[in-house]
């Protein structure tokens, strides 16, 4: 059985890895160091020109918490009608009350800009209070799939959690594990949950190649290295892929 891994990307230079390492889709992100924001019109545009992968790309204003205000709903509005004018094939979206529920009312509105487009929710369903409550809720909306650690700071920890939704899902939502996957537990994970799709950064340390450094100064975080990021990694992208087409 083939089965689907969606990478989460954050440059130009990840989905290639992505695509070229067979994934079959990208999530595509700025800002994953906070848990991930929406990319720039740029960076769709860019992501969009390459060919043989699945664009999808995240909707989110700010990083902390999904209780959202009105002008971030608009805002997120706008955001996914630029991502779809430029071509994504689906966006990601998500959306709490103050309580800890499903916003039934912002993420419908969400939905409703998204049009034909493919809607994930993201990880703010790890931070709902009520899992299999917010699985209906999502379901009677719209969405697609869920992207979800089982509530757990891993999808290996939370894959007892994630094989009660897609039992309960019965194949109306696609139940997609994310969260600390790599080519030693995406095995284990799917044998575990039966879930058809994983998600994984599988990222990888790469050095500026910046000669001049002033080490004196930093753009945020202190602790922050100005001189290296983090990218996708062709070579980890194949190993999950071969792990997941092989069970």
């Amino acid at each position: 059985m083939k089965r689907t891994l969606e990478v989460c990307a954050g440059s130009v230079e990840s989905v290639v890895a992505a695509r070229n390492g067979g994934a079959g889709r990208v999530e595509l992100c700025a800002a994953l160091e906070i848990g991930g924001t929406t990319p720039s019109a740029g960076l769709i545009a860019e992501a969009r020109q390459i060919e043989g992968i699945q664009l999808n790309v995240l909707i989110r204003p700010r990083g902390g918490d999904f209780l959202y205000n009105e002008a971030e709903i608009r805002c997120m509005i706008r955001d996914i009608e630029m991502a779809h004018q430029l071509g994504a094939d689906g966006v990601v979206i998500g959306a709490l009350t103050s309580q800890g529920n499903i916003d039934k009312d912002c993420c419908s509105r969400l939905i409703n800009a998204a049009g034909s487009m493919s809607v994930t929710f993201h990880r703010a369903f790890d931070m709902c209070c009520n899992p299999l409550n917010a699985l209906e809720d999502i379901i009677d909306m719209g969405c697609h799939r869920i992207l979800t650690s089982g509530q757990a700071p891993s999808a290996i920890k939370g894959s007892a959690l994630i094989k009660q939704l897609i039992d309960k899902a019965n194949n109306r939502i696609i139940i997609m594990p994310g969260c600390g996957v790599n080519a030693h537990n995406a095995t284990t994970i799917i044998k575990e949950t039966s879930a058809t799709e994983i998600h994984a950064s599988a990222r990888t340390v790469v050095s500026s190649l910046m000669q001049y450094r002033n080490e004196s100064v930093s753009m945020g975080n202190s602790d922050y290295d100005e001189y290296s990021h983090m990218e996708s990694d062709i070579d980890i992208i194949k190993q999950i892929v071969e792990a997941i087409n092989n069970i």
